[in-house]
């Protein structure tokens, strides 16, 4: 399935994309689209019956805000530097072990809202991330099998970066990384039986119109399985929560002088294979 929330910042219903490609409401048929709802595999019933018996009305898209797939999210996990060709680009060495650091949920907008260029920033950098969303509790889980038998689906996100902030101010990564605005989701929430190989997908970016990321999820260092597997190691994982799993070479962090860093104006657009795209448009915090 693909589960998405439409309507103004704050105010999203819960919504389907069917197989025809037709958005349908789910607000009679479900309160929203979060951690209580992934972890109800007979709510989860209940909206495939639906689905299937295509009785849920039809929505215009036309004007309709796509907001974030997932609301109330409890903690947003990143990985750093696990793909190949990203670590080589920017001359690190691929790590032992998966990089782990977080975003904090209010930096979750929709798939195409604006994005903000922070207050002194010269080193705003995109980066195109698969995003995990866990569907049950999580705590020291022993094998690939049962870490991605707690994945409830898939999403595409934008991991947008500060360097500055991010590497040369101090500190952890945590300041360049949590700027308002920093990890669109979405446009669609797609359940994990939609994915049958996380390790197969296409990821792309673009901005102003220009490839700037080509990649896939087999150049990953440590795999979804392992990510999960990994994390739930050191925190406990609950349905609703989202793991960014890193992303591909091809971020202004790895160009030559002078490096193409964001600027309001530009324009973003992203895509993940079978997950939708996102586009955005940058503006001065």
């Amino acid at each position: 399935m693909k589960l998405l929330r439409v309507g103004t910042a704050g105010a999203e219903r819960p919504a389907l994309l069917d197989a025809g490609g037709t958005l349908r409401d789910l607000s009679g048929t479900v309160a929203d689209i979060d951690g209580a709802l992934l972890a109800d595999d007979a709510a989860l019933a209940r909206v495939r019956a639906a689905a299937d018996a295509g009785t849920l009305p039809a929505l215009h898209p036309a004007g309709l805000r796509v907001g974030p797939p997932l609301a109330r999210i409890g903690k947003v996990v990143c990985i750093g530097l696990n793909y190949h060709d990203h670590a080589a680009e920017t001359g690190a060495e691929p790590p032992a072990e998966p990089v782990v650091f977080f975003k904090a949920a209010d930096t979750v907008v929709g798939p195409d809202d604006t994005v903000l260029v922070p207050r002194g920033s010269v080193k705003t950098d995109w980066e195109v991330e698969l995003a995990v969303v866990i569907g049950r509790t999580a705590r020291y889980l022993e094998s690939h099998e049962e870490a991605l038998a707690h994945v409830a689906g898939y999403a595409v996100a934008h991991d947008v970066s500060e360097r500055e902030f991010q590497i040369e101010r101090g500190g952890t990564w945590d300041k360049g990384k949590n700027c308002e605005t920093f990890n669109p989701l979405g446009p669609w929430l797609v359940t994990a039986d939609e994915v049958p190989d996380p390790q197969a997908l296409g990821l792309r970016l673009w901005v102003n119109g220009e490839l700037k990321q080509d990649g896939t999820t087999a150049q990953q260092i440590f795999p979804v399985a392992e990510v999960v597997r990994y994390v739930s190691q050191f925190m406990t994982l609950y349905p609703g929560d989202v793991i960014n799993t890193g992303t591909p070479a091809g971020v202004a962090l790895g160009r030559p002088e002078p490096k193409p860093y964001l600027r309001a104006g530009d324009v973003v657009e992203l895509e993940i294979d079978g997950l939708g795209r996102q586009r955005q448009e940058l503006k001065g915090a």
